[in-house]
């Protein structure tokens, strides 16, 4: 394990210096400035879940979840709780009678102007902290990682 001062290795387990416990803390941050900063009534998940499908138009329920990065059992709810708040709509795939198409619904479209926007501020505020190269390389690292 390197050392945050030094840069060296050290024996000593230090749990301010694990990459778990430092992205724990900065997610609880992050989440703790979009239920701040959202007026909608949505999860960090159904937010993602919008704009994911604003992204691709209408997909299967299964490609929603691979898009959005959801697993098979969540995204159902989070459709289910979707569709309850009139953001989206479903309607049989007429290629396959077992599978629906997702898609948004005026409503969800009419909010995506809107997501967009919180997005940037929920981003802007998260990343307050840092100067414009450390959210450059903060941004690259991340998507190295994951």
């Amino acid at each position: 394990m390197a050392s945050a001062e030094t840069g060296t290795l050290s024996t000593r387990y230090t749990l301010d210096d694990q990459v778990g416990y430092l992205l724990r803390l900065a997610s609880q941050r992050h989440a703790a400035i979009f239920q701040k900063t959202i007026a909608q009534d949505l999860t960090p998940t159904q937010f993602s879940t919008l704009l994911r499908l604003h992204e691709a138009g209408e997909v299967s329920q299964n490609q929603l979840g691979r898009l959005a990065a959801i697993d098979i059992a969540t995204i159902k709810g989070v459709v289910d709780r979707l569709r309850d708040k009139s953001l989206i709509e479903t309607r049989p795939d007429p290629g396959d009678k077992r599978r629906s198409l997702i898609s948004l619904s005026q409503e969800g479209r009419d909010l995506i102007a809107t997501l967009e926007r919180v997005g940037t501020e929920i981003t802007e505020a998260t990343l307050a902290p840092l100067d414009a190269a450390e959210r450059t390389a903060l941004i690259a690292l991340l998507r190295k990682i994951t």
